[in-house]
């Protein structure tokens, strides 16, 4: 008899924390922070988001004010090791114009909005995608939506789970029909698929060496 899907989901991710430990993410001091780093690391990779984050908090503008206030060219400046720094100037901009005028400014209002009416009105601002607006809703504001990412789409293509021609919502429904909506689930598996896609999952796969070779062959 073939394994449901939601019990497979549960043996990958009790392996995949198993093998990796808890990963602790999202790293951020405070919910702005999240938000930043989740418009950063568009088209880039963590370790040159850290370096645009320690400058803004190195200037004072690591907060919806201080962003609010500061002229784009200058943000520009500061986030440049992220990649892409005059266009991602202009979404942290974008995010904080909507901020203030949906919420005053105020992170604490926007948390205590239910996510199926907060997450349409992010996709709304320009520059905030599908992938970015659920890392905010979910690391950000602790709501229980999955986030998918391309590391997520190779291991479910290559074990057969789905196919690489479901989008963006289809594999994100997969995950959250068959799974507990759990934000803290959500986050670990999210973060242990990302481990996973760095480490083994590659390109050009270790599929030797992943954790999940045997527990593939048994479902």
């Amino acid at each position: 008899m073939k394994t449901p899907p939601s019990a497979q989901l549960t043996r990958i991710y009790k392996s995949l924390l198993q093998h990796f430990g808890p990963q602790h993410w999202w790293p951020g001091e405070t919910r702005f922070e999240i938000i930043v780093g989740a418009i950063l690391t568009q088209n880039t990779n963590w370790e040159n988001v850290t370096k645009a984050i320690r400058n803004l908090k190195g200037s004072g503008l690591l907060t919806p004010l201080a962003m609010r206030k500061v002229s784009r060219a200058r943000l520009a400046q500061k986030i440049r090791p992220s990649g892409y720094y005059n266009i991602k100037a202009r979404r942290l901009k974008h995010f904080v114009g909507f901020l203030f005028s949906q919420y005053q400014g105020s992170l604490r209002k926007m948390a205590g909005v239910p996510w199926e009416t907060l997450r349409p009105k992010l996709l709304a601002v320009n520059g905030i995608g599908p992938e970015t607006a659920d890392s905010i809703l979910l690391y950000a504001f602790g709501k229980p939506v999955f986030v998918v990412d391309a590391y997520t789409k190779r291991f479910l293509s290559r074990h057969k789970r789905l196919s690489s021609e479901n989008d963006y919502h289809d594999i994100q429904a997969f995950f959250m029909r068959h799974l507990k909506r759990d934000t803290r689930l959500f986050n670990e598996y999210h973060a242990l698929l990302v481990r996973l896609g760095k480490d083994y999952c590659r390109p050009v796969p270790r599929c030797i060496l992943c954790p999940l070779r045997e527990l593939s062959r048994r479902t």
